[in-house]
């Protein structure tokens, strides 16, 4: 990497203030790969005041102006698009086939829904005499996570810049490289100066200096829950907007008439891709009691067949992405045993022949309570609960009874009852049948799951401040 231990501020790359560097470790080889500067809240003030001198300028620019700039960024980004999913593979261990197919199709994904929608998008109306406008928000701090490092750098970045705003991105110091090809890809393409910046970092550091600026209007942040509430706590006193999308424990409720080998297939796929590092996976499985020793036979045979290996190789799974998260998952694997739930396969410990590298097995328990820790934390690897209910009632219960709210899932053969379901369901998305994902369709969630939506036209909402004009007449 050409720039890993610079910054990207006011459309050049410059050395950082301090000299404190990071390794990024390869979590298929366990080895340092490279390292990236970390920022201190000199660098982010920097950065920062270089997108508050490019607003004036950019907030007033066309909508033709932005379509053209998102068009070059998509170009550049398909010339650059195996470069992308090199530095996916290196820092995240996902098997390249993922990468090119999954994380690296997302940045894709984004650019192209965003020129559509500001093809149409309404920026402004009349009623009556009332002229109403939405306008650009200001200077946004945007903080992203290493899990699907390209898809959240893109689902905050895109849409800012198509609204009018400017930007300092603070990706995930575990996962930067991504980050660092996209800034890249926004030099060449034109991106004006300071209209996007980068600072790379970690969260006490650089993030916290981010979420608390006094001149950031708002702060877009995906992560952990924890860490999103240090963030609302960080951006309180300057009173500025802040958008999260968090954690996730999400229900898959199987209605009594349901297809079993289907709807089972689309949960173990969800729980095992990425290595089951997915805030919305679907990893409560509801089923009703009388389907219980079939659900675990067919579970049991499906998770066996998921194959785990070196992101090279073809395979379905490879490591997670580093040490520290590999022991949350053996810990919370463990407590599942401890706490009396039946580990049906999988378990603690690394895949056979899989010595090096954070390689976790695909994992199923059943029989487990709602109290259990399995149940009720997110595990944010590829472990499936299973638990029964006696009736739809308590399922429902059970589906919502969770601080988290981001998506659940109903599957049935009667759509009536399916979405009679779904209507009941506390969360910001619900997928049905196994459905597959929407680009236009809003992503986020209820309760502690966040606020405020990503993709698709209600993405550009987040990023719009709501004028009204009163006694309007058009001339």
């Amino acid at each position: 990497m050409n720039h890993s231990e610079e910054f990207y501020i006011g459309g050049a790359w410059v050395r950082p203030v301090g000299q404190t560097l990071c390794d990024v470790v390869n979590p298929a080889t366990e080895q340092v790969t490279g390292q990236v500067a970390l920022g201190a809240a000199e660098d982010i003030d920097r950065a920062v005041t270089a997108a508050r001198n490019a607003f004036p300028a950019w907030s007033l620019s066309s909508r033709a102006d932005r379509l053209t700039l998102l068009s070059q960024i998509l170009e550049e980004y398909m010339r650059r698009y195996d470069d992308m999913v090199e530095a996916i593979t290196l820092e995240m261990g996902a098997p390249r086939r993922i990468s090119r197919d999954v994380q690296a199709a997302m940045g894709r994904t984004h650019l192209s829904t965003a020129l559509e929608v500001l093809r149409d998008y309404r920026f402004a109306w009349d009623r009556g005499t009332t002229r109403i406008e939405k306008e650009p928000i200001g200077v946004c701090g945007l903080i992203t996570p290493w899990n699907w490092p390209i898809n959240q750098v893109a689902s905050k970045v895109v849409p800012a810049l198509a609204t009018g705003c400017t930007m300092v991105l603070k990706p995930s110091e575990i996962a930067p490289f991504s980050s660092l090809i996209w800034a890249e890809i926004l030099d060449a393409a034109g991106t004006p100066a300071g209209v996007f910046n980068l600072v790379n970092g970690d969260g006490p550091g650089a993030g916290a200096a981010l979420s608390r600026h006094d001149e950031v209007d708002m702060v877009s942040f995906t992560g952990s829950t924890r860490a999103g509430v240090e963030v609302a706590r960080n951006a309180a006193p300057t009173v500025k907007r802040v958008h999260q999308e968090l954690g996730g424990k999400s229900a898959n409720i199987l209605l009594a008439d349901v297809d079993l080998e289907r709807a089972i297939g689309h949960c173990i796929r969800a729980v095992t891709l990425n290595s089951g590092q997915n805030c919305n996976a679907p990893t409560r499985l509801l089923v009703p009691v009388e389907h219980l020793p079939e659900v675990e036979r067919i579970a049991g045979q499906m998770i066996e067949t998921v194959s785990v290996g070196h992101p090279d190789g073809d395979v379905e799974m490879g490591p997670v992405v580093s040490a520290r998260q590999w022991r949350s998952i053996q810990d919370l694997i463990e407590s599942g045993i401890e706490e009396g739930a039946h580990l049906l396969c999988g378990g603690p410990g690394r895949p056979e022949g899989l010595e090096t590298g954070f390689y976790v097995r695909p994992t199923v328990f059943s029989r487990a309570t709602e109290r259990m820790r399995i149940a009720r934390d997110e595990i944010f690897g590829p472990v499936l609960t299973i638990l029964s209910y006696d009736t739809l009632e308590d399922a429902i219960e059970m589906a919502n009874d969770t601080p988290y709210g981001l998506a659940s899932y109903v599957s049935g053969r009667d759509q009536a009852a399916v979405h009679a379901v779904a209507a009941r369901m506390r969360s910001g998305q619900v997928v049905l049948n196994g459905a597959p994902a929407d680009p236009m369709a809003p992503f986020g969630g209820y309760k502690q799951s966040g606020n405020g939506r990503e993709w698709g036209d209600f993405a550009f909402d987040e990023f719009l401040e709501v004028k009204a004009i009163l006694g309007f007449r058009p001339v």
